[in-house]
């Protein structure tokens, strides 16, 4: 079991200090921003033009919320046809404005959902609620304040609970969880579940958060301003704006956030 956990490891580590080295290596980026369409989900969007085969997946939270998930493995499969079986389940859980293409901005040889393919894992891609490739509330609109009136407690409990017990469910095997940014403080708050920690086989967090005193983005500091001071009606239409602008424009949103390293750096 060691040696599953160290491939893991290894790999998110390299990719993420791994520099994109010419305009070659842009492919999947350049075949993102192409596509005018988001119909069909992020498998048909970005991952199966790439040649991997994906399957779209949705699950709900206990509070409502339809979350979507991709499950994608092996270009060629062959690890499946010799094995008899899938590989161990991996899921990817994104950082602060990202969504589950974050995995694939890079070339096939340098995005750590393909790269994970390509080693035999059964790769699962999470995504959260409100992001582009989730699928919205049982009964709330988008444009419903309620539906914003959550927080990354929720994000912990709820959506990468639900999240690892799917994987868990379908998989019926111990999930490898690798989380970036955010998605580090929903894993650290998840596993103090202790129905959820005994379905994780073990955990590479990227870029680990768990303060922001370091944190310079006069965007991000006016926001937590706001929210201490709980402005919340005068900062609701914001974060109504920067969600549009995100479903608009998010793969370029995605491209800039990390290139900047707003949010953290490595």
């Amino acid at each position: 079991m060691a040696r599953p956990v160290a491939t893991v490891v290894l790999l998110s580590i390299f990719l993420v200090f791994s520099p994109v080295k010419s305009t070659d290596e842009l492919a999947g980026i350049s075949t993102l921003q192409r596509s005018p369409s988001l119909a069909g989900g992020l498998c048909a969007h970005l991952i199966e033009p790439s040649g991997y085969p994906c399957s779209e997946h949705t699950t709900q939270t206990r509070d409502g919320y339809l979350l979507g998930l991709q499950r994608m493995s092996s270009a060629t499969e062959n690890h499946v046809k010799l094995r008899g079986q899938r590989g161990h389940p991996v899921l990817l859980v994104h950082g602060l404005f990202m969504a589950g293409d974050a995995w694939f901005m890079n070339s096939i040889n340098q995005s750590l959902g393909f790269v994970l393919a390509n080693h035999g894992f059964d790769v699962w891609v999470g995504n959260v609620r409100g992001t582009r490739w989730s699928h919205g509330h049982v009964s709330l609109s988008e444009k419903d304040k309620e539906f914003w009136d959550w927080s990354w407690e929720e994000l912990a409990l709820y959506d990468l609970a639900e999240m690892i017990r799917y994987v868990n469910h379908v998989t019926n095997s111990k999930v490898f969880v690798v989380g970036h940014s955010q998605g580090t403080i929903m894993s650290l708050a998840a596993f103090t579940q202790p129905d959820i920690v005994k379905m994780v086989e073990a955990a590479a967090l990227l870029c680990p958060i768990s303060y922001l005193e370091h944190v310079t983005a006069p965007f991000v500091l006016r926001i937590v301003l706001l929210l201490d001071a709980q402005q919340f009606d005068y900062l609701y239409p914001v974060l109504i704006v920067v969600v549009l602008a995100y479903f608009h424009y998010g793969s370029k949103i995605n491209q800039f956030v990390r290139k900047q390293q707003i949010f953290c750096e490595v």
